[in-house]
Order: C-alpha cells, then sequence, then structure tokens
C-alpha cells in the first residue's frame, strides 16, 4: 500500500466523497451543494495554507475556458430552439412511425445519436419527447417502447465529438492542461462509431423487447375542471348566509374564486361577507362536483361565457377551448424545488394545475397543490387555453407534453442553422479554437436576431454551472495537494498484477459507475487527474486513459439520476427505476466490452 498523503490532500479527497454524496441528494439544490464546496475550499486554504494554492485559483475556475465554452454552446442552441430549427429533425423521427414503426425507430436512434454529436441532447430530447408520445397514441403503441432507447441513442451519439456533451469539453480541456495534449473535435469518434453502432442495435432490436408496456404518468382521460357561476336565486340556501356557512354546506370542496355583485362590483371573499340574491360565484370544478353544489345550494349554474342560458341537457358544461398538458419539472426550471404558490404558477402562466405526479413515489398527489414542493422528474397535469400551453412550451422552462404539439417554426431557422453548422466547422478544422468559435456563434445569433438577451440569460443554466466550478476546484486541489497521485496510487496497487489494458478497462468501469450515481460533469472533473496520474505511474500514453474517463462519464445509462434527460425520459413515459436496470446494464456492458477492447488495440497497449 502506498504511504499516506499529507493531511490537506486526505481532507480534499474526504470532501470530495461528501461531495458526490450530496450531489446524489435531490432535496439539496445543486447550486447550494456547489457553492459550499467552493466556499469550504476557499477558507480551508486560506486559514490552513499549503505550498501555492491560494483562494483566487479557485476562483479563476468561473473563467475556466471548458465553462465558457460549455456556456456558449448553450446559449448558440437556444438559439435553435427558439428560432424552430430542430423542427425538420424532429418530424423526421415522427414521420414514418405509422407506416412502418421498426424502420421509424431506427432512423429515430441514428438521427438522434448523429445530431447529439454536434448539439447538447437536452434540446434534442425536450423537442422530440412531445413529437414521439404522440406519434406512438397516433400509431396505438407503447411510448415506453420508444422513449427510453432514444434517449439512451442521444447518450451514445454525445460521445463522439469533444462538443457532444459539456462532459467531453470538460475532460478534454483539464488534460490539456496537465499536459496530455490536445485532442481534435473527430480524435476519438472511431471507437464511438464502432462501439455505439453495437450499443445502437442492441437499443434497436432488443431494448423495446426488454421493455414492459408502461402507463405515462398521466393521460388525457383525467378529469378536466370547468371555470362556471353558480346564479345565487331568491329562494337558494346561498341566500343570506354567510360564505363560510355556503362552503360549510359543501363539506369545504368548493373553492369561490371570484364573487360578482353587479357589472361594476365584486365582492371581497371573506368568510363573513354575506351573499345575496343575485350574486354570482365564480367557480371551478369537474362538472360531477358542480352539479353537487348547484343541488345544495339550490342554485342555477352557467357556463361562465354563457349566462343567458343555464346548464342542461341542452345547453352541457363548455370547456370553451380548455387542453389539457402534462407539465415535467427538468433541472434549472423555476420550479424545482419551489412550490407553486412561491411562483405564482397560475398568473404566471395562466394554467390551472389539476394534479402531480411523483414517479419515485409512483403515486399522484391532490388537494393543495399548491404548497407542495417541486422536485426534478415531477408531473403537473395542467389545463388552459391553447394558446397558454404553446407559450409555456416555447419559452424553454419546462418541458410540456400533449398530444397537440405545434412547433415553432420561423423564418430564421435556416439562418440559425447555418450559424450552427458554422461554429462545428471552425471547431472541426482547427481554424478557431472551440471556445471562440463558440462565442462568435452567441454573437452571430444575437446580431441576427436568432435570439433576443433575455434567451441568453435563461439559456444559462446555474445548476450546471456551479456543478463544473465546485468540480473544477476539487479537481485542483485534488491535484496540487496529491490527493489524486493518492487515489491511483491505490488504483495501481489494487490492479498491479493486471496488464495494462485490464487496468484501463477497470478505470473505464469505475467511472461509469460513478456517473450513474452522480453528475457526469463531477465524476469527469475529478477522474480526469487520476487518470493522468495512473497513466504517468504506468508509463502509459495519457490519451487512451482520458479517453477512458469521457467514455466512462458518459455511459449514464442504467438510473434515471444519471443524466438530466433521463429524468424527463421517465416522467413523459411513465418508466420505473427497474426499467433503466432491464435496458441500461445490457447496455452498459455492451459499450464497455467494445471500448475495453477497442482502446488497447488503437493505443497498442498490453
Amino acid at each position: 500500500m502506498p504511504p499516506l498523503p499529507s493531511t490537506h490532500a486526505l481532507f480534499v479527497i474526504a470532501l470530495t466523497g461528501l461531495t458526490l454524496y450530496l450531489f446524489s441528494r435531490d432535496r439539496i439544490p445543486l447550486q447550494t451543494t456547489g457553492l459550499g464546496v467552493i466556499l469550504i475550499l476557499i477558507l480551508s486554504f486560506e486559514l490552513f495554507p499549503y505550498g501555492d494554492i491560494r483562494p483566487a485559483h479557485f476562483l479563476a475556475n468561473f473563467g475556466n475556458e471548458a465553462l465558457i465554452t460549455v456556456c456558449a454552446l448553450m446559449i448558440a442552441g437556444r438559439g435553435l430552439e427558439t428560432t424552430g430549427a430542430l423542427q425538420p429533425l424532429a418530424s423526421v423521427m415522427a414521420s414514418r412511425w405509422k407506416s412502418n414503426p421498426q424502420t421509424a425507430l431506427f432512423l429515430t436512434l441514428v438521427v438522434g445519436a448523429v445530431a447529439s454529436a454536434f448539439l447538447n441532447n437536452t434540446p434534442i430530447v425536450v423537442m422530440s419527447l412531445p413529437v414521439l408520445v404522440a406519434s406512438a397514441m397516433r400509431a396505438r403503441r407503447p411510448p415506453s417502447g420508444i422513449l427510453l432507447p432514444m434517449g439512451l441513442a442521444t447518450l451514445i451519439g454525445g460521445m463522439a465529438t469533444t462538443i457532444g456533451t459539456s462532459t467531453n469539453l470538460l475532460v478534454v480541456g483539464i488534460a490539456e492542461e496537465m499536459g496530455a495534449g490536445h485532442l481534435g473535435m473527430f480524435d476519438f469518434s472511431l471507437p464511438v462509431i464502432i462501439a455505439g453502432g453495437a450499443g445502437l442495435l442492441f437499443l434497436w432490436l432488443l431494448a423495446p423487447r426488454l421493455l414492459p408496456e408502461r402507463k405515462p404518468a398521466m393521460s388525457d382521460t383525467s378529469p378536466r375542471l370547468f371555470y362556471t357561476i353558480l346564479h345565487v336565486n331568491e329562494d337558494s340556501f346561498a341566500n343570506g348566509k354567510s360564505l363560510s356557512e355556503v362552503l360549510e354546506r359543501t363539506d369545504g370542496r368548493m373553492k369561490v374564486e371570484r364573487i360578482q355583485r353587479s357589472e361594476s362590483l365584486t365582492v371581497v371573499r371573506l368568510p363573513s361577507v354575506t351573499l345575496q340574491a343575485g350574486d354570482r360565484l365564480y367557480v371551478r370544478d369537474s362538472p360531477e362536483r358542480l352539479k353537487e353544489y348547484e343541488q345544495a345550494l339550490g342554485a342555477t349554474l352557467y357556463n361562465a361565457g354563457d349566462e343567458a342560458n343555464p346548464i342542461s341537457e341542452a345547453t352541457p358544461l363548455d370547456g370553451g377551448g380548455q387542453q389539457l398538458a402534462e407539465v415535467v419539472v427538468s433541472r434549472g426550471s423555476p420550479l424545482t424545488h419551489r412550490t407553486l404558490d412561491a411562483v405564482h404558477f397560475s398568473s404566471r402562466f395562466r394554467l390551472l394545475p389539476l394534479a402531480l405526479h411523483r414517479p419515485r413515489s409512483s403515486q399522484e398527489l391532490s388537494g393543495d397543490l399548491g404548497t407542495v414542493r417541486m422536485r426534478v422528474g415531477d408531473v403537473i397535469l395542467v389545463q388552459g387555453s391553447q394558446e397558454a400551453i404553446q407559450e409555456l412550451r416555447t419559452s424553454g422552462s419546462m418541458l410540456v407534453l400533449d398530444a397537440t404539439l405545434d412547433l415553432p417554426y420561423t423564418q430564421r431557422a435556416p439562418l440559425a442553422l447555418g450559424i450552427m453548422i458554422g461554429v462545428v466547422a471552425l471547431a472541426a478544422t482547427g481554424l478557431l479554437p472551440i471556445s471562440v468559435a463558440a462565442l462568435l456563434g452567441v454573437a452571430a445569433m444575437v446580431l441576427s436576431g436568432c435570439m433576443q438577451w433575455r434567451d441568453v440569460a435563461d439559456a444559462l443554466n446555474l445548476p450546471l454551472i456551479m456543478i463544473i466550478v465546485a468540480s473544477l476546484c476539487l479537481g485542483l486541489a485534488m491535484l496540487d495537494t496529491g490527493g489524486a497521485q493518492y487515489i491511483a496510487q491505490l488504483f495501481v496497487a489494487a490492479t498491479h498484477t493486471l496488464p495494462t489494458a485490464l487496468t484501463l478497462s477497470g478505470l473505464i468501469l469505475l467511472i461509469t459507475l460513478l456517473t450513474n450515481l452522480v453528475s457526469n460533469n463531477a465524476a469527469a472533473a475529478i477522474g480526469t487527474p487520476v487518470a493522468v496520474s495512473i497513466a504517468n505511474q504506468l508509463g502509459a500514453p495519457m490519451e487512451p486513459f482520458v479517453l477512458a474517463v469521457i467514455f466512462g462519464a458518459n455511459m449514464s445509462f442504467a438510473t434515471p439520476i444519471g443524466y438530466q434527460t433521463n429524468l424527463l425520459i421517465m416522467s413523459a413515459g411513465g418508466y420505473r427505476f427497474s426499467d433503466f436496470l432491464r435496458v441500461g446494464v445490457p447496455l452498459t456492458l455492451i459499450m464497455w466490452l467494445a471500448f475495453s477492447a477497442l482502446l488497447p488495440l488503437l493505443y497498442d497497449l498490453e
């Protein structure tokens, strides 16, 4: 066993373990953990100095080139969303489902994987999910056989280039700073194409057979609420009674949104207010309950927009163009770790929340939804006008699932797509560094009108930024204190009797296990210095060990918490945790074995 390192190194190793645990806790906001880790490192090394490490070194990670590149690419990707440039991609995925589902699934997997090699897979998944759900419904196929294979295919495609995921950019940037050499955009595409090809075949031919038919979290058969008026008559029970007495008559179930006494007078909804004949109570509820209220109060029920005709068989309740939609709470959305009341959801988005489904507890929560603190992956059933649902979808703040998808498409869509192609071309040919090309792309998007400055702010994901900076700070501390070298020595000591090729294979598996439990960026940023140290101690080339971290950190296949799109897919398809294990574990084994064979062959390792 190697000798113990310095106290500072042991402290950083322990802090790293604690950080990885906290990153996996859904109840603690990621940005809170990230900020806490940064502050602990700054204060610790300020109060207990070690070598040349200074607080400014940690703060410098906010200007890290890899982080700037990730942010710039996120912003440029938002330009594709706002202009609708991804609409043709989504249309290609859905066009053939009804006529030839098997071919359509293959095209969906290939198109999704190829697109993810150049674009962040999150917008691709967000744009594709509603299209695929609607296509599956029209083709009378369960969405559960489509959505998970599609999401995992985008993860495979993201491995193929340096800009495919933020993880790739981080590892390449850190490795280059450590002297591992520069990796070009397509330098590791070949092993991904070979291993990914086997993975895509598995997702196409076997994965749908392994997945049981799952019913999505909620469906459009959920009861709608209708906005109506209860007219207080002379002989009504409510005439002369206080509002509290009227509500007690309905066992407290009726919720009065407004009391209108005349065209110009609205009565304050105080429990003590006395109702009079001619008052109109504006109520929103299911048809069955509205009829119960009508009978209990002896009032007359009208549609809110048609007070001339009482509700009857000839004049039924009218939804007034209302639609139901399912809204998935994703990382970075304004609802994460907040209540509907706190964000003024109903007034802000002009949508009424009806029910809440929490996938991990496999139950729907009802009652006072406004006071429930939302978690990532929660699905909210909302009702509202088509315009309000469309506005929420195009805002990009949350994923909206419904069967009436109307993708945006503007005249600037081709221009936005051309700008993104230009960014990729400049970086791929080596004419400009990726960071510079991405920043030029952002400038071009804004100056051309493809996106506004508010879109730039909305595109930045604070939790992702804080995870990256905190991970970079930990990686710096582990490297400079000798913690990374110590972990590498432990790893080498445990595998010293194995050939270098098997040691490399073990590293891939270790990073893969880590990335399925915590953030892939955290696993990558912390694992890269360790991988470089292992290569140095073995006297092996650094590049295959750096690629081992890239490939392992991207194989977030086996758990829904492994990657943010997994949570979206889990909610949209009604999957259970076990479904990710059914498909993710075999896919992980296929990819791991393929990379374990390809990397030693390509880099002549024994």
